[in-house]
Parts: C-alpha cells; structure tokens; sequence
C-alpha cells in the first residue's frame, strides 16, 4: 500500500500562475456571477433607452408649440440619447465594482495569491469589463436612436444613419460609455473603497461641471471642455449645439474622445502602480 505524503500531494498541485487567458476566464467568472453586474447593465439598458423614449415622446408631443430656437438648433439624434445621462452612471458604477467589490470583501488577497502579477490582474479586468461595456453600450445606443427616431417621426425632424455625423454620434455615445466605465474602474483600483470611489466618480462627472458654470465664461469655458460629461455632450450630437452643449463649449468630438481615453488609461495606470506598492 502507498502512503502519499502531504508534501507529495501537494507538489501536484499546479502551480499558482496564469497568463492573460487564465486571468481573464477567472474575472469571466466573478463578473457574471455576481448580481451587481446584472442590476447595472440593466439599468444601463433602461436608463438609455427608457429616457430616450420619454424625452423623443415628449419632444414630438411639444414639437408645434416649441419656441423658434428650439427649432432651429434642433438635434433628433442627440434627443433620442438623452438616457445616456442616467446610463453612465450605472456602468460607472458597475466599473467601480468590478474591483472595489473584491478588496472590501477582501477575496482581493485570493486573487492575487493565484495570480501575483497584480498589474495582470488589473488588465484582465479592463479587457473584459471593457468589452462587455462596449456591447452593451453600443446596443443600447442604436436601439435608443431607432425607437426615438420612430416616436419623433410625424411630428418632428427625425435623423437616419446616412445623414452626416449620426453614426458618429451614436456610435460615439456607446464609446463614451464605455471609456467612462474604464475610467471608473480605474478610480476604482485607486481609492479601493466602493462608496469613496463611487463618490469620486459622481463628484467627476456631474459635481465639477456645476463647480465650473459658476465661474465666469472666460475662466469656465477654457476649463470646461476638459470635463467628460461636456465631451460626451459633444460626441452624442451631430450639431455644434447639440442637447445640452449650449451648458460649456467643448473639443470636437474625437479630441475629446481621445482626451478621455487618456484619462482612462491614466486612471488605470495609477491604479496598476498602487497595486504594485501596496498590500492587498
């Protein structure tokens, strides 16, 4: 009879190391399985689309006792993506917990002890976070911009996908969504408490915009355009106005979606380094 020895079983275990496919099919796992992912994408889905529903019916019913600037400045796409307001706060959220759920349950520790490289960890999280933000903000965005186009048809102006700078601006709202959940995820990585970073996020997104439209034009404008909610305003409308853009002037749609990849990749790799020089 063989007797196996504790030291014997324990040398065929295999080893504590994974490169990024094994990453990424352990943050599949946790990122499916809990209900944080199912309440924020669902509420992503409503948000964008629901409002998009209310502000395109409410826009049609008012259409013919709208004053003459509306009018004039009218954008039928950028109505239909009015829910992308209430939507990046839901994803954001979701980009939020994607890590800080982890370090205040302290499951972080299990997580690093099978994968040490923590800046891989980090990666993982990103990639597939940001992939399933992608397809899930890209859906949401046409969907809202066909039924909104329905519901203003007869009785306003409506957009098609052929008119110049649509497919920019819808297809950019689901980008916007998707960088500002990156962006989230790396404040997330950074603070490691989920109502410290949620409240970072909310005070970025929504707090300093009102902060800087109390200073006067020539000091708030300049400032302004750097704000991700004045690039998201910018990148969902296919008029230099736009909904809302008349708020704070901002970069043309691509700078200032190219800004916003920067503060992402920013946030993220703050997050990386304090992971490195920080205990879990």
């Amino acid at each position: 009879m063989t007797v196996v020895t504790a030291p014997a079983r324990l040398a065929s275990l295999p080893p504590g190391h994974y490169g990024l496919l094994g990453a990424l099919r352990s943050e599949w796992t946790k990122l499916r399985s809990v209900r944080s992912t199912v309440w924020s994408l669902a509420a992503t889905i409503v948000a964008v689309i629901g409002i998009g529903i209310l502000a395109s019916a409410a826009t049609a019913a008012r259409w013919r006792s709208g004053h003459f600037e509306d009018r004039l400045f009218f954008d039928p796409t950028s109505v239909s993506l009015t829910g992308y307001f209430v939507g990046q706060l839901a994803l954001g959220v979701l980009g939020v917990l994607t890590i800080s759920a982890e370090y205040g349950t302290g499951a972080i520790r299990s997580t690093f002890a099978a994968i040490p490289h923590r800046p891989l960890v980090l990666a993982a999280k990103a990639i597939l976070f940001g992939t399933v933000a992608l397809v899930v903000a890209e859906v949401v965005s046409f969907a809202a911009f066909f039924i909104g186009q329905a519901l203003l048809s007869g009785s306003a102006p409506t957009a098609t996908l052929s008119q110049p700078g649509v497919v920019r601006a819808v297809a950019g709202g689901g980008l916007y969504l998707t960088v500002l959940g990156l962006l989230a995820l790396g404040i997330g990585s950074i603070v490691r408490h989920t109502a410290g970073a949620i409240t970072t996020f909310v005070a970025l997104l929504l707090i300093l915009p009102l902060v800087i439209a109390a200073f006067p034009a020539s000091i708030g404008h300049p400032i302004g355009k750097y704000l991700p909610l004045v690039i998201g305003n910018s990148m969902t409308a296919t008029t230099p106005r736009g909904a809302h853009a008349d708020f704070l002037p901002g970069f043309a749609p691509w700078t200032g979606f190219g800004l916003l990849c920067a503060y992402a990749a920013a946030a993220l790799l703050a997050g990386a380094v304090i992971m490195v020089r920080r205990d879990p």
